[in-house]
């Protein structure tokens, strides 16, 4: 695919992309071990709705702070804030990316499995999460690729249960994208962020309002469009900024055009 070809000239060190689903293509090496940072989130996720359907937790159990549940958490919806420390607001009442909220998660899914987050993590996916339940993975496209077959043809959960995470958790509620500014509404799933209508964004312009997925701060980023059958997984040495906000929507839509034309 002559799209991914553009990745060359972003200044990584290293870098490799690929394309599954309808169409497959990787430039880049498969092998080399990358930080996902948090696209790590959409790998955590899909633990937890695995520890969900195994009867582990419940998605409306109480879990963080005082009237959060796990539902809460996995939609940034907890009141929790982007680091450790208290709730700045209500459960339910906005759109606060955090960090600490996916801590706050494995501990309560290991404390319920009554084995570390770590293991239960690795027995969903085969592969380690090294650090913290948000952006602890250290591992190759090889690896995220994997995450990505699992968000376009679920086996390890099961379709509805990724239909449900698809959905919008706590319609409505504003808040701030990192690296993109507030947005009204900033919907999210299940641990999956939706791209809807939201401006800026990371992904094309030409994705369909149904794509979801996650972006990292270590230049990383993962999207699947279920609309054209295709995810997008990308991981970087190259920490996000001003030239990612630029190039990966354009990445994209060159991606988007060249599955349209095959």
């Amino acid at each position: 695919m002559d799209a991914l070809r553009q990745v060359e000239v972003w200044g990584c060190t290293n870098v490799a992309v690929a394309v599954c689903g309808r169409v497959e293509a990787i430039h880049g090496d498969p092998t080399h071990p990358f930080v996902w940072a948090s696209v790590t989130k959409l790998a955590t996720a899909v633990t937890v709705l695995v520890a969900v359907e195994e009867g582990v937790v419940d998605l409306d159990e109480p879990a963080g702070p005082p009237g959060s549940t796990v539902r809460h958490l996995l939609a940034h919806a907890s009141g929790l804030p982007f680091d450790a420390g208290a709730p700045i607001a209500p459960p339910g009442r906005r759109r606060i990316y955090s960090n600490a909220g996916f801590d706050v998660l494995g501990e309560h899914v290991s404390l319920r499995a009554g084995v570390p987050f770590g293991r239960y993590f690795r027995e969903v996916w085969g592969f380690e999460l090294a650090g913290s339940p948000g952006a602890g993975v250290v591992a190759p496209l090889t690896d995220l690729v994997t995450v990505a077959r699992e968000l376009l043809h679920p086996a390890r959960i099961t379709p509805e249960t990724l239909a449900e995470a698809r959905l919008a958790q706590f319609p409505g509620l504003d808040g701030v994208l990192p690296g993109f500014g507030r947005q009204t509404p900033n919907d999210w799933g299940l641990g999956l962020e939706l791209r809807d209508g939201k401006a800026p964004h990371w992904t094309g312009a030409t994705n369909s309002r149904a794509t979801f997925g996650h972006f990292g701060a270590a230049g990383t980023f993962l999207w699947i469009d279920p609309e054209m059958g295709i995810a997008l997984a990308c991981l970087t040495d190259r920490p996000f900024a001003e030239w990612a906000a630029e190039a990966w929507p354009i990445l994209s839509d060159d991606v988007l055009r060249e599955v349209r034309g095959a």
